[in-house]
């Protein structure tokens, strides 16, 4: 008695995989089939490799062949039912949200002075005006400038109770909630911290805070690459980030830096877009004159160099500098130069999101396991 493989492949379309829903010839669950004279060997390869499902898949296999082709075929090593080789796991942003929080959105830069702080306080004025929830932890450790932005470097979060746990309450200003390390320093106070203290303090301001129901939350990063980066994406679940630069080479050489920090294999946080902050110089009572101090159209150029969005191009404009002082954010003002660039870099840095969120799962914590590098927290 000689049995045809073909035969053999014919009665094992009539099985179905386990977990596949095709059967499991079309699956690729055989893996191979080899007769001699009247013995046939079956290897297969299921995913679902409980003991239940590898004597249920042993039995079909021998049922199937018996009625299908040849009642006395010796069916050997049908009992084998290799594991599914594991995909590699890359970082994809798979996790759990930090509740009541749906989006966090962090704002970096490659180098200090490019108006990262700017630009996280407008972005947060104008996704407020929207009618967005919003808030904003101040991740920048030794030069935390939020509070002064939003006129409220004097006050003191308060302790609140919730679920019996004593919790920070942001402070809030113009519609958005505000955390900050600058509220626990005094205003002449250097902080001077090494890498573990400095996160251990953005731990608390971000797991004991009070935050309550958030659309989103800006995290201002501090500028560059280090430590602080790698404890927030270790922390918090980013959604996406937006990346600031100025026109100028020796900054868009750092956004770029920026930029790959976040693309990453062990990070892999969605870059939504760059922003190019002081695009032009333009002054108040001649708005349509344009003066291009620090370059023009560097960011523009890198964004599509890095196949992302220019998210806006803001000019530099006194009163942005003024509002910043004053802490009152300039998207507060109505149909200005200003209002306009940030009602736009909101506008699109909301498009991205829509996109990120549609087309890629939610976001995971990243754990660091070595100095190399990071790895997914498994939850």
């Amino acid at each position: 008695m000689k049995l045809e493989k073909q035969a053999i492949l014919n009665a094992l379309k009539t099985i179905s995989a386990p977990g596949e829903g095709e059967d499991m010839v079309t699956s690729g669950a055989v893996t191979n089939v080899v007769t001699f004279g009247d013995e046939v060997i079956v290897d297969i390869t299921i995913k679902n490799p409980s003991l239940q499902a590898k004597k249920k898949t042993e039995v079909e296999i021998m049922k199937a062949i018996h009625a299908e082709v040849n009642q006395k075929a010796q069916v050997k090593k049908a009992e084998k039912c290799v594991d599914a080789p594991e995909k590699k796991q890359v970082n994809e942003i798979k996790g759990k949200p930090i509740p009541g929080i749906q989006n966090i959105i962090a704002v970096a830069s490659g180098k200090g002075g490019v108006g990262k702080s700017t630009i996280t306080a407008n972005l947060a004025v104008s996704l407020q005006k929207m009618g967005f929830k919003v808030g904003i932890l101040d991740a920048d450790i030794y030069g935390p400038s939020i509070p002064i932005m939003f006129d409220v470097q004097d006050e003191k979060p308060l302790s609140v109770k919730v679920d019996g746990k004593q919790k920070m309450k942001p402070v809030e200003s113009y519609g958005v909630k505000v955390l900050s390390i600058g509220f626990f320093t005094k205003p002449d106070q250097a902080v001077v911290w090494r890498g573990p203290m400095a996160s251990k303090a953005l731990n608390q301001m971000i797991f004991d805070a009070a935050w309550g129901e958030l659309d989103f939350l800006l995290v201002d990063l501090p500028p560059g690459t280090g430590d602080i980066h790698l404890s927030i994406v270790q922390a918090m679940p980013l959604t996406g980030a937006v990346v600031v630069s100025t026109p100028q080479n020796v900054a868009l050489a750092d956004a770029k830096k920026g930029v790959a920090m976040f693309q990453q294999e062990s990070i892999n946080v969605p870059v939504l877009g760059i922003v190019e902050n002081m695009a032009w110089f333009t002054p108040e009572e001649l708005p349509e004159n344009k003066y291009y101090i620090f370059g023009k159209e560097g960011a523009r150029n890198l964004a599509e160099d890095l196949n992302v969005r220019l998210l806006a191009q803001v000019p530099l404009v006194q009163s942005i500098r003024e509002a910043g002082d004053v802490g009152r954010p300039a998207a507060l003002q109505d149909d200005t130069i200003l209002s306009e660039a940030f009602e736009t870099m909101t506008r699109n840095s909301v498009e991205e999101l829509v996109k990120r969120n549609d087309n890629l799962p939610p976001t995971e914590a990243v754990k660091i396991t070595t100095m190399a590098g990071c790895a997914a927290v498994k939850k």
